[in-house]
């Protein structure tokens, strides 16, 4: 593998975005009577981090 990894996402970045993301987007799905749309939420709140995180 070549060092160009700097512009992937760190996968464990990533898996500690979702698990801070999913508990908020599940409490949030709870709250409007939607799990799934919050399920949704809560990988793309995940995901965000993990990449806002990867970027510092």
């Amino acid at each position: 593998m070549s060092e160009e990894g700097s512009n992937q996402m760190d996968s464990n970045k990533m898996g500690a975005g979702i698990a801070v993301g999913l508990p908020l987007g599940v409490a949030l799905g709870v709250t409007m009577d939607n799990i799934g749309m919050g399920i949704a939420i809560g990988i793309c709140i995940g995901v965000a981090l993990g990449a806002g995180w990867s970027q510092s």
